[in-house]
């Protein structure tokens, strides 16, 4: 239930995040204003086609009486524009990343920045980031068609079609919602996709919480266009805590400015670190181990002893 109710927050705070930097609110929705004025278009033109492709679709019924010929005709051309304005729904939110995929990494990043800083992307050009986006993109509708085509036709069942394969739904496509929008940031920490995958399923009710509200939000025309720059940001706010960036008790190192790179140091690891004294192990039963064989030292080269130090440290 706190992982529910934290996705949530996540969502709440993206979206204020973007309505507060109104510059960076209109520059995230330019990619989504594209993708909805080339679905319309897609979807006026079926409308005006349907009948034509309907005609050719069915040519076993030129020989029927005009009114059932007529009937079967309207009814696939209903059906195929229906079932192509639920493709439209389902791969909105894909397409509208791979259209904005420079726009978006930039409103992530700043949004990190904002946060206490970036991890700093693969140095790779613009054509091979629209790439791989597109690639992860397929393969996240692969995975979610696994689920969504079995449940349309459990939607048919008495009773359970109208009430559980309904919630089930909205739950299959609010996860994998969020599996697309969290892809900027873990795009730009490395993260393949079936990482990202596997990374979600074990914090599914964060993952839910942040993107079920969403695919309700979607339902209402126009909306999506609206809530889609504060859904990236609200992701990348997401992401920190799915890595453990800048997450509770992680601080920046001034050296690198990256987030997470160690677990924390205990008190007496970070007095014998200011001291140059070998660090205790984080461990409560680890060995004692020699300051050249622990982590993060590397071997001294041979020297005389020094009577006047200790491991490298004044008496």
């Amino acid at each position: 239930m706190r992982d529910l109710t934290a996705g949530m927050r996540y969502l709440g705070r993206g979206q204020r995040w973007v309505f507060g930097h109104g510059r960076w609110f209109g520059f995230g929705l330019l990619p989504a204003l594209v993708a909805l004025v080339l679905y319309v278009a897609a979807l006026t033109a079926l409308a005006f086609y349907a009948d034509d492709i309907a005609a050719w679709a069915t040519p076993f019924a030129d020989g029927w009486d005009g009114l059932w010929r007529d009937s079967l005709r309207v009814l696939f051309a209903v059906l195929l524009w229906l079932g192509a304005l639920l493709v439209s729904v389902l791969t909105f939110t894909a397409a509208t990343l791979v259209i904005g995929d420079p726009f978006y990494e930039k409103l992530s990043e700043q949004v990190e920045e904002s946060e206490g800083g970036a991890p700093s992307g693969p140095d790779r050009p613009m054509w091979a980031e629209v790439w791989i986006s597109l690639r992860d993109s397929l393969y996240v509708l692969w995975r979610m068609l696994l689920f969504t085509v079995p449940l349309f036709f459990l939607g048919f069942l008495p009773a359970i079609g109208q009430t559980v394969v309904p919630a089930l739904g909205f739950a299959v496509s609010g996860f994998f919602l969020t599996l697309e929008l969290v892809s900027v940031a873990m795009q730009r920490r490395g993260i393949p996709v079936r990482e990202r995958l596997r990374i979600l399923r074990t914090r599914k009710a964060l993952a839910l919480g942040f993107g079920v509200p969403l695919v309700l939000a979607f339902l209402v025309p126009l909306v999506a266009v609206v809530l889609m720059p504060g859904a990236v940001a609200g992701a990348a706010l997401l992401v920190r805590d799915l890595t453990d960036d800048g997450g509770p008790g992680d601080e920046q190192d001034p050296a690198s400015g990256r987030f997470g790179d160690e677990p924390p140091r205990t008190h007496a690891q970070t007095h014998a670190q200011a001291h140059g004294q070998a660090q205790p192990s984080a461990q409560p039963h680890a060995q004692p181990q020699h300051p050249a064989q622990a982590p993060g030292f590397s071997a001294p080269k041979p020297q005389a002893p020094d009577p006047r130090s200790q491991w490298g440290s004044p008496r």
